[in-house]
């Protein structure tokens, strides 16, 4: 039986506290993660290309769904 593959996304601006913190947790679950970074202007995106995740970036339009679909369309994974 096959187990079912796994996508984290998160939406990021402006982590560099927190990020690490957050992709130690869940780089073993996660089959891939996809970050998007919609205007970060400290080191969450240096910090993120350490591990092994798809970056992108998303301007900030007021609107966290558009942002989170933006990150939904870069899923590769069953869930």
């Amino acid at each position: 039986m096959s187990r079912n593959s796994l996508s984290c996304c998160i939406v990021v601006k402006n982590e560099q506290d927190k990020i690490v913190s957050c992709l130690n947790r869940i780089n073993i679950l996660a089959d891939e993660i996809i970050i998007v970074d919609t205007g970060s202007q400290d080191s969450t995106k240096e910090k993120v290309k350490k591990y092994k995740a798809d970056i992108y970036d998303f301007p900030w339009k007021d609107d966290f769904a558009e942002a989170r679909n933006f990150a939904f369309s870069k899923a590769r994974m069953d869930y």
